[in-house]
């Protein structure tokens, strides 16, 4: 066996992704999976840290250690649930929590100490994914496609995590953010109804879609720029929102704008890439009908199907991901895909941290 571990913990920050994945065949075969939920706490203070000025160095350190300390527990559980040793992985791949993302200015942020990580699990870490691409002039985002790559057969992949992103599988690979999947309807449902999803889009179903609210949302300069380009919370967020809003919308109004805008920006971008055929959907968004309705309904020539339906289950694909570039950098080989993050050629990604 060639066991590794993937960590994922996304925009949406709903819990830390664990995936223990066997490389040994052609195709990665998922041995077990874990989610393990934030504590409130540390949800509450990683929020605040997305938003720029609630950054103190104090903080940062603080929510990173307590986020490795909730990573080195999933992977105990991970492991107990598939009865394997420590000693049996060969690294676990830490994506670690994005808190800030500016590619603009070089840099991205993902917290979670990997020596912390490293020293409760016995495990080495593979971490810092993000930041030999954006060294290397690219986005360091989307890192996902080149997964996708290796591992689906569809024209184009379709990730509906907190921001949505797409990949392009045809004869020119690319892959890009399309902007927010679910980040701005979380919020909104935190806000006016006091839960952190909308399930099944139930929500959003009882309100109309606003067409002015809709079209002021959609003038947002970021739908529009070229790709390769990546977006987050630091764009996507509420007081993002409040700036489009007169405070007079009914709150469901507003959340069924919100899919109707994840929807449109979507299908924006599919056609700008002249997709046809199969497009393979994944995340937490493929579970909304009201969301895949509308998809749907913009682009009904499409061939609409899941990751799940090609042996990858779309829960658990990011997590695999980061399992597969920890493999990938300890076998040395590349783990960025420079058509998706604009980076200046292919590069083996991340950081080791040894357990011993």
């Amino acid at each position: 066996m060639s066991l590794y571990i993937g960590l994922m913990s996304g925009t949406s920050m709903d819990g830390i992704d664990a995936v223990l994945v066997d490389f040994e065949h052609p195709a990665p075969k998922l041995l077990a999976t874990h989610l393990e939920p934030l504590p409130d706490k540390l949800c509450e203070g990683l929020h605040l840290l997305c938003q720029p000025g609630s950054d103190s160095l104090d903080a940062v350190m603080s929510m990173s250690l307590a986020f490795a300390k909730a990573s080195a527990k999933a992977c105990r559980a991970l492991l107990k649930k598939a009865a394997i040793s420590p000693d049996q992985v060969v690294a676990i791949g830490s994506h670690g929590q994005t808190i800030r993302h500016r590619p603009q200015w070089g840099f991205s942020v993902q917290i979670g100490d990997a020596a912390t990580l490293a020293v409760e699990t016995d495990i080495d870490v593979v971490s810092n994914f993000r930041m030999k691409d954006l060294a290397l002039g690219g986005q360091g985002a989307p890192l996902v496609p080149a997964f996708h790559k290796e591992v689906l057969k569809s024209d184009a992949v379709l990730n509906i995590g907190g921001i949505a992103n797409v990949t392009f599988l045809g004869d020119s690979v690319c892959g890009f953010d399309t902007g927010p999947g679910n980040t701005l309807m979380d919020a909104w449902m935190r806000r006016h109804q006091g839960q952190s999803f909308d399930k099944d889009g139930a929500f959003a179903a009882t309100g109309k879609v606003l067409p002015e609210l809709l079209e002021k949302l959609l003038t947002e300069p970021y739908f529009s720029q070229p790709w390769p380009k990546s977006t987050g919370r630091e764009l996507f967020h509420l007081d993002w929102l409040d700036g489009f809003l007169t405070g007079k919308e009914a709150p469901a109004d507003v959340q069924a704008t919100l899919l109707q805008l994840t929807a449109e920006s979507v299908a924006l971008h599919l056609k700008a890439l002249a997709v046809t055929g199969r497009v393979a959907v994944c995340g937490g968004g493929a579970q909304n009908p009201v969301l895949m309705q509308a998809l749907k309904a913009k682009l009904p020539a499409l061939d609409w199907t899941t990751t799940d339906q090609q042996g990858i289950p779309g829960d658990w694909l990011e997590a695999m991901a980061f399992a597969w570039l920890a493999r990938r950098f300890v076998k040395g080989l590349p783990g960025n895909l420079p058509q998706a993050t604009g980076a200046a050629r292919p590069a083996i990604l991340g950081q080791l941290t040894k357990a011993h």
